[in-house]
């Protein structure tokens, strides 16, 4: 990557999920995902969730992710969570999208809140389209994403993979990419 674009990433990676958040809050991601298809049944039977508002996202050939989110189990919130992705590839542009994981059982809880835990870069999430959107993973992939009303969003598919499941609401920005990563996640308990 060429030095003069340091300066345009970096204020990047730092002003979208400012300004995203902003206009965001934890009960308008919640009810977009409850709104939202298959997401809304995870809720009746998954042990608890990590829901994350808003997670900005982008790059220039070295790409990064980040997001805060607080995590609850049996409707209580009990913690807080940060995630961190970085990404190398090709890639250009920057996307906010909001996410949540559920937890199966206590068991994929205890998992995740066992310190730092981290996805590979084949863990797959499940994008809910919202207006236009192409598809997602937390390893990146081919994506493109356009912002639309979550009111009407819908899930295309889904289920638990090693006791989690992860879905995906575009929130706006465009990023087109071919990348490997994973994402990281610190939990800290209240």
């Amino acid at each position: 990557m060429q030095k003069a674009l340091y300066p345009l990433f970096i204020l990047l990676m730092t002003s979208l999920p400012v300004q995203m958040a902003r206009a965001d809050s934890y009960s308008d991601a919640l009810n977009s995902f409850h709104n939202a298809g298959e997401s809304a049944a995870f809720f009746g039977k998954a042990y608890g969730y990590a829901l994350f508002p808003t997670v900005g996202k982008g790059g220039i050939g070295i790409g990064g992710a980040h997001g805060k989110g607080r995590v609850y189990t049996q409707g209580r919130h009990v913690g807080n969570t940060s995630m961190t992705q970085v990404t190398i590839g090709f890639q250009l542009g920057g996307q906010a999208f909001s996410q949540i994981i559920f937890f199966e059982d206590q068991q994929a809880f205890r998992e995740f809140a066992s310190g730092n835990f981290e996805f590979s870069a084949q863990a797959t999430a499940v994008v809910i389209t919202v207006g236009v959107s192409a598809e997602a993973n937390t390893g990146g992939g081919a994506a493109a994403g356009a912002s639309g009303g979550s009111k009407n969003a819908k899930t295309v598919h889904g289920g638990y993979r090693k006791g989690m499941a992860i879905f995906t609401i575009a929130k706006g920005g465009l990023m087109y990419e071919a990348t490997l990563g994973g994402q990281k996640f610190e939990y800290l308990p209240l």
